[in-house]
């Protein structure tokens, strides 16, 4: 009689081990929707951990810091235990190994300019929420048949901004999406109403020359614009 041997139990994804209940979304969602305003760092320097507080000091409660920003790991870790009830996440996040990276850094959330589907199935049932682009109908239902619960429209506004933004929505009023490149503090309330649930805003608050001149204070102004707008354009 032949026994088979016992097999080793198999190694848990690190992307798997922050579960949640599946009744319940992220937590992550729900600071999004709320805020409506996910602020995009990109810095190409070591001011990234400097300009992420001003924004924080002007109001932003959701901050998305860009994978290739040097230190952006150190960042996220600074972040969390500075101010432990805002939310933080990383973004332009395009391989399994850089979702890994961020999450045992402490990131909340993660953002791709497109959907990296084999992210998108390990965290289905995880307390990280993965916000994966899209850009047409076809990519939205991919998306969604895989688990997503929200999506990115990238790039937004070179498909026509809000008219489009308006179009997309149509076939999908339940799903929230986040309108995302090219949007101004300006144009954060016709995004609202053209179906964006929630913008990501880049350049708006850390403007390429202020964050050159080091001008933190104004920066600091330029959030509390952008996220006194979001509040003040509701549905």
């Amino acid at each position: 009689m032949l026994v088979a041997a016992a097999q080793p139990p198999r190694p848990t994804s690190q992307l798997r081990r922050r579960r949640r209940d599946p009744s319940r979304p992220p937590k992550a969602l729900a600071s999004i929707l709320r805020s409506r305003v996910i602020a995009c760092l990109r810095a190409q320097d070591d001011m990234a951990l400097q300009a992420a507080h001003a924004a924080v000091r002007g109001g932003v409660s959701v901050l998305e810091i860009v994978m290739s920003t040097p230190g952006v790991l150190e960042v996220v870790e600074d972040l969390r235990r500075s101010y432990p009830s805002l939310t933080f996440g990383v973004g332009t996040v395009l391989s399994v190994d850089d979702a890994r990276k961020a999450i045992r850094a402490g990131a909340q959330f993660l953002m791709s300019p497109g959907t990296v589907m084999e992210i998108l199935h390990e965290l289905e049932e995880s307390e990280v929420l993965y916000i994966p682009g899209v850009l047409t109908p076809t990519e939205i239902i991919s998306a969604c048949s895989a688990g997503a619960k929200i999506v990115k429209v990238y790039p937004v506004s070179v498909m026509g901004g809000e008219m489009y933004m308006s179009a997309l929505k149509k076939p999908f009023p339940v799903l929230p999406m986040v309108a995302s490149q090219g949007i101004t503090i300006d144009s954060i309330k016709s995004h609202m109403e053209a179906g964006a649930s929630a913008v990501v805003l880049s350049d708006a608050i850390f403007n390429k020359e202020l964050m050159g001149e080091r001008k933190f204070v104004e920066i600091s102004e330029l959030a509390n614009r952008a996220t006194l707008q979001a509040l003040q354009s509701g549905k």
